[in-house]
C-alpha cells in the first residue's frame, strides 16, 4: 500500500522535540513522499507548539496544517471526540508512536483510541517494559539517553545513527542564520560563549549567585572572548543580573530570537554553559560542545546531551530520580555539591583541547 499520509504522536517540551530529531529524520526517510503531520501539545502561555519552534521550516514535518492539537491531561469527552473526528478526517494510513509512558496501560489506551480513529498501522509502540524504560549500563549505573530509547522503539524502520551528525541536523535556513548574524555584530566577530542560565524547573536552578561568580571568573580569565545569554523573554532580567560583572562584550538575546534562530547562534560558540533545558539540547544538536549543570531530579544519563566532548556536573544523592519541580525538604543538595570552581575547570580543560 502506498502511504501518503503518517501521523507522529510526539507530546513534550522544546527539549523533547530535539532529543527526537534523529527520529524525525528517520521517519522522512522511511516515508519520503508522504504527507507527515504531528500530534503534540501547545504549552501553557504559548500560541503554538513546542515542536513547532523546533521544526518549523525544516521539512520534517508538513508545512501546511502539519500539527494537531492534543489536549493533553484532558477528561473533556467533547475535546478527545473533537480530536477523534480530526484525524478519521484526513485518514493517516501510519501512526508514528513517540510519546513517552511509563506504564503499559497507557500506552493500550493510547493505542486503542488511534485505532478507533481509522488508523491500520501503528508503529513505535511501547507495549514492553524494556521498550519503555530506559536501559542502565550496569558497570557505571549511568542510564541511557532518551534519544538512544526512543531510538529503540522505532527499531522496525531501520537503524538511528545517534553519532551521524545529519540526524540531529536542524536544517536551518539562510534566513535563520543571517538573522543570528545580525544579532552578533555588536561582538565585533570575536568568539564567544553561549549561556542560558533560565529554567522553567526551580529544582534545576543552581542560582543566580553560582551564575554570577562563573561569570565573573570567567570574564577576568577569557578577556577576550563575549558573552551572549539565550533564553525565554522572562529570562532576560535575571540574566543581566547574573552577568552584571562580564567585562567583556555581552548581548543579551533572551527573548529576542526564535528557538531556531538561537540555535544559529550557538552553532558558532565556543561552548555553551547552561542547564538542563531546551537551549542546551539546542546547542547539542549543532555539534556546540556544552558544560551542563544537573540537578538530581531525574535519573542519571537520560537527559545528558547527546554527542560528544560534553561536560556534564550531576551530583547523585540519596534522593536522586525525585521527580521534583520544587526541592524543599533536602534543598537543592544536589546542585549545591556543584561548585563554580569545578564548572570553571571544565570550561578551561574543553578550551585547552582546542588549541
Amino acid at each position: 500500500m502506498k502511504i501518503e499520509r503518517v501521523l507522529i504522536y510526539r507530546l513534550g517540551s522544546l527539549g523533547d522535540t530535539v532529543v527526537a530529531l534523529p527520529c524525525f529524520h528517520q521517519i522522512a526517510r522511511a516515508f519520503p513522499n508522504a504527507e507527515r503531520r504531528l500530534l503534540t501539545n501547545v504549552p501553557v502561555h504559548s500560541k503554538a507548539p513546542a515542536a513547532f519552534a523546533v521544526l518549523e521550516g525544516s521539512g520534517l514535518i508538513a508545512e501546511q496544517n502539519g500539527y494537531l492539537r492534543y489536549p493533553i491531561g484532558t477528561r473533556n469527552f467533547s475535546e478527545l471526540l473533537a480530536l477523534r473526528r480530526q484525524i478519521r478526517q484526513w485518514r493517516p494510513q501510519v501512526l508514528i508512536y513517540l510519546t513517552a509512558r511509563k506504564r503499559w496501560q497507557q500506552v493500550m489506551r493510547d493505542v486503542t483510541f488511534f485505532r478507533l480513529c481509522g488508523i491500520p498501522r501503528i508503529v513505535g509502540a511501547p507495549f514492553s517494559q524494556n521498550m519503555r524504560l530506559n536501559r542502565i549500563n550496569a558497570a557505571s549505573g549511568i542510564y541511557e539517553q532518551e534519544a538512544a530509547r526512543l531510538a529503540r522503539t522505532l527499531h522496525t524502520l531501520g537503524d538511528i545513527d545517534l553519532d551521524d551528525t545529519a540526524n540531529w541536523n536542524l536544517r536551518l535556513s539562510p534566513a535563520e542564520h543571517a538573522r543570528a548574524q545580525n544579532a552578533l555584530l555588536p561582538l565585533g566577530n570575536r568568539p564567544f560563549f553561549a549561556c542560558s542560565m533560565g529554567t522553567k524547573v526551580p529544582a534545576k536552578d543552581w542560582g543566580g549567585h553560582n551564575w554570577r561568580i562563573l561569570l565573573r571568573s570567567l570574564a577576568q580569565q577569557y578577556p577576550n572572548l563575549g558573552l551572549v545569554l539565550i533564553g525565554a523573554p522572562e529570562e532576560r532580567n535575571p540574566s543581566d543580573v547574573a552577568a552584571t560583572e562580564w567585562q567583556g562584550r555581552c548581548i543579551n538575546l533572551c527573548g529576542k530570537l526564535t528557538p531556531r534562530e538561537s540555535a544559529a547562534v550557538m552553532a558558532r560558540a565556543r561552548l555553551f554553559l547552561g542547564h538542563d533545558s531546551g537551549p542546551m539540547h539546542l546547542a547539542a544538536a549543532v555539534q556546540t560542545r556544552c558544560v551542563a549543570v544537573f540537578s538530581a531530579r531525574d535519573r542519571e544519563g537520560v537527559w545528558f546531551p547527546c554527542g560528544r566532548g560534553h561536560k556534564v556536573f550531576y551530583h547523585r544523592t540519596d534522593c536522586w530520580g525525585c521527580g521534583l519541580e520544587t526541592c524543599i525538604v533536602q534543598q537543592k543538595k544536589c546542585l549545591a555539591a556543584i561548585t563554580t570552581d569545578s564548572v570553571l575547570a571544565a570550561v578551561k580543560n574543553i578550551l585547552i583541547s582546542e588549541l
